[in-house]
């Protein structure tokens, strides 16, 4: 929580009344006043009322204090009004002991040197902070909480601003503008080098003359204010003062006076004197008196004398023609000619006279001249640095968006300025090697390159010319990638794939199955190859199995599984006929298909699915089902020991076997295709036989999965007897 500050200072005129109890004012703030008060002997309390001067008769606050306080504070009160405060030593009675009263005028005036800020909490915990200026930040302060605030202003008088002369050689005068609300000034005398005070001086006046000083010796004076309340101001800075030298004793000598109408003097007792200071090119008029002890001569004839001439002002060169160059100066009063001397750097030298205000000499490119007029005026020169010779610089890229540059030094040149322009920025490099790489530069632009040599004093030689150079492609955006179908993946190696395009697009073809790859596109020109684009991820599809094989388990059931491939993680296999359909998905490199009818051509697809969803069709050799098994077999008894077993067929293309398994003799019989019964000659009477009837394939093996039936065969005789059906048996 912050609170906002006020700073106010309070500056307070007290005149004491001459009661038996001393009050005085400690401070005061915008709103308070504490005053402070002698004690009196027997008091058991001290009553302070506060009534505006021109209204005693009105109180505006009082406060009980107990009978060991001595300084108290009245609240409530309001800046630019005279008032009276009484306080008054009551007695157990209540009864007056003593009283004393204070006049004191509040007034708003600035000029603080620090502020006491006090809060207090409903708590009446009291703290204070002293801090320089406004505004103040009061910290550690308790959240939701009311807190009472004034502020309170310390004062110190300023320092008095001293200043001292010396009127003879053995005083000094010190003196200083009064200063306000002070009653009395405290001033201290060192002399210089010595670590003690010679004199300290208390007045009320506002200058002080010091005598008995030793002559010609340096003194350091400082002081300070008092205020009304007896409060010491802040120190006055040093400042010192020589006290005058003694006075020279020559008696009954002449003295020779010398004047100049340029105001330069001087006086000797011999027949010659030094006028100072003179400047260059100046026209005295010189008179000469002498004095003695009956007074000063009359003055001699007037001499006219010129001092020595002035230099040249405005030196400066000028390249007139190639190869030729003109030093050039303000013209000088008083001269009646001038001679020029010119000194090459490499030692080779050339002057010249002239009576005019400049001189020609021979300049080539590159050199360092030093120019001397006769009167002692000199410059340095340089002509302008040699060009860069253009067959010599290299401007090669880097990088895709930095140029370097080198050339061959350039004889004169301190400093080469390189300036690379395009339609948009300029990009410059200043250094003293003769090589300057320029960065950030934009892509696919061309910019204008040009070399500039110079040096300190003659400038820069703009006459290279400039260089083209294009940096290199942009980085391609938005790269997008779509694929055209999945038959374009082939089996083969990872790899790097490119394409070229001149527009912008281009097919990558021939990728490999099960694979992935990081797609980037870089743009590339007579200027190199640009940045490449940000990589979009391409993953293409999964490859397919090369060996698929179809199992049927039973009439109604087929195992299908295949080989690995490579970037598969799930499969669909169908079996797709017009009387039906089965499909699995798995994980696994084969299935289990149920739902499969018999005798039946089925089509057998698959789709290898990557991880991210990425399918691959797959198409294999097609998968005829079994023959059915045939439905209501019987067996019937025939004449001469012989048995028929007749069945239901599914279908005419189809031959038959029929076997009957006995626990002593063994039976088969085959039908052609169309029939739908065969019989068992010479059948062993007597025993339980396990009959199977099954469809034969194209190939003439027999469908192993048809259902077993149990009949027990009775003898009659010697012949059959009774045939009894016992049951079906499922098929191992």
């Amino acid at each position: 929580m912050k609170w906002p500050v006020i700073f106010v200072l309070l500056s307070i005129c007290s005149q004491a009344a001459a009661q038996d109890i001393e009050v005085s004012v400690f401070s005061a703030t915008s709103k308070s006043v504490i005053l402070r008060w002698t004690r009196v002997y027997g008091a058991s309390s001290y009553k302070v009322i506060a009534a505006p001067q021109n209204s005693p008769g009105n109180p505006v606050g009082y406060a009980v204090f107990g009978p060991h306080r001595v300084m108290g504070t009245i609240n409530s009160l309001s800046p630019n009004i005279m008032y009276t405060f009484t306080v008054a030593a009551l007695d157990n009675a209540q009864e007056i002991l003593n009283i004393g009263t204070i006049d004191s005028f509040l007034s708003l005036k600035t000029g603080a040197t620090s502020y006491i800020i006090r809060l207090q909490n409903p708590n009446r915990f009291i703290r204070e902070n002293i801090v320089s200026s406004s505004p103040a930040e009061i910290e550690s302060l308790d959240p939701y909480t009311e807190y009472s605030l004034s502020i309170m202003s310390v004062n110190m008088l300023p320092p008095p601003q001293l200043s001292a002369s010396s009127p003879s050689n053995n005083s000094i005068t010190v003196s200083w503008a009064p200063v306000a609300n002070a009653v009395q000034y405290s001033l201290s005398l060192y002399k210089f080098a010595w670590n003690t005070t010679i004199i300290t001086h208390n007045t009320s006046n506002t200058n002080w003359i010091v005598y008995g000083l030793d002559m010609g010796s340096v003194y350091v004076i400082k002081g300070f204010a008092w205020d009304p309340e007896g409060r010491k101001g802040e120190d006055s800075l040093y400042i010192d003062q020589m006290t005058r030298p003694a006075v020279p004793s020559i008696a009954n000598v002449s003295m020779y006076h010398v004047m100049s109408d340029q105001n330069p003097t001087c006086n000797s007792p011999s027949s010659s004197c030094t006028l100072s200071p003179v400047g260059c090119g100046e026209v005295h008029t010189v008179r000469v008196s002498t004095s003695d002890e009956a007074g000063p001569s009359d003055p001699s004839d007037p001499v006219v004398f010129i001092t020595f001439p002035c230099p040249p002002q405005s030196l400066a060169v000028v390249e007139s023609t190639e190869g030729s160059c003109t030093l050039t100066w303000d013209t000088v009063t008083h001269v009646n000619s001038y001679t020029a001397f010119i000194k090459r750097g490499d030692g080779a030298e050339e002057s010249c006279n002239t009576t005019s205000r400049s001189c020609t000499y021979n300049c080539t490119c590159g050199h360092t001249y030093l120019m001397l007029a006769a009167v002692l005026k000199d410059r340095f020169s340089t002509t302008l640095p040699c060009p860069v010779v253009q067959r010599d610089v290299s401007i090669s890229a880097v990088s895709t968006d930095t140029f370097e540059i080198t050339w061959t030094v350039s004889r004169g040149a301190e400093l080469y300025q390189t300036r690379a322009a395009d339609s948009s920025e300029v990009i410059l490099c200043n250094d003293t090697a003769p090589v300057c790489a320029l960065s950030d530069l934009s892509c696919d632009s061309s910019y204008s390159v040009v070399l500039t040599p110079c040096n300190d004093i003659s400038g820069c030689n703009r006459a290279c010319k400039a260089h083209t150079q294009i940096t290199a492609p942009c980085m391609p955006m938005n790269l997008m990638l779509t694929q055209r179908n999945s038959s374009c993946f082939t089996s083969g190696d990872d790899g790097t794939r490119t394409c070229n395009t001149d527009g912008n697009s281009c097919d990558i073809t021939d990728l490999p199955c099960g694979s992935n790859f990081e797609v980037s596109v870089i743009a590339t020109s007579p200027a190199g190859l640009g940045l490449p684009s940000y990589s979009e991820l391409l993953e293409t599809g999964p490859c397919c199995p090369v060996d698929q094989v179809v199992d049927q388990v039973t009439q109604a059931m087929s195992n299908v599984s295949w080989s690995p491939t490579k970037g598969a993680h799930t499969f669909i296999t169908s079996l797709t006929s017009t009387r039906g359909h089965a499909r699995c998905h798995t994980m696994d490199s084969h299935c289990l298909m149920g739902c499969i009818t018999c005798g039946t051509n089925y089509t057998v697809t698959m789709e290898a699915i990557s991880h991210s969803g990425r399918r691959s069709n797959c198409s294999y050799e097609g998968f005829s089902s079994s023959a059915c098994c045939p439905s209501g077999v019987r067996l019937y008894g025939m004449a001469h020991s012989s048995l028929r077993v007749h069945w239901r067929g599914a279908g005419s293309s189809h031959s038959y076997v029929t076997e009957l398994v006995g626990s002593r003799n063994n039976y088969t019989c085959t039908a052609s295709p169309g029939e739908s019964s065969c019989d068992v000659p010479n059948i062993q009477c007597g025993d339980v036989y396990t009959v199977v009837v099954a469809p034969l394939s194209p190939e003439g093996s027999k469908v192993l999965f048809c259902a077993q039936r149990i009949y027990s065969v009775s003898c009659a005789g010697s012949n059959l007897g009774t045939v009894i059906y016992r049951g079906k048996r499922s098929v191992d």
